[in-house]
């Protein structure tokens, strides 16, 4: 019996051999950073000028104020 003769490779088979190496491995999601209790966090926030208007009104303190108002919306 003789040997059977190796099946040529097509160009797409040699392309993604070729390829193939140098593929990135997947990349594992970063780490939840843990939170701490009544830590802030500054985020960048769009606010329409009459909302923003509105918790400034009163002075001082009004990021704290937009903070109550979402805690009270978000039920916490």
């Amino acid at each position: 019996m003789q040997d059977r003769p190796r099946r040529p490779m097509s160009s797409r088979d040699a392309a993604e051999a070729m390829f193939k190496p140098a593929a990135p491995k997947p990349v594992e999601p970063a780490p939840k950073r843990p939170s701490v209790p009544g830590a802030k966090e500054t985020v960048s926030l769009r606010i329409d000028r009459d909302v923003l208007d509105h918790f400034q009104e009163d002075g001082p303190g009004w990021q704290e104020r937009i903070n109550e108002a979402l805690r009270k919306i978000a039920g916490k």
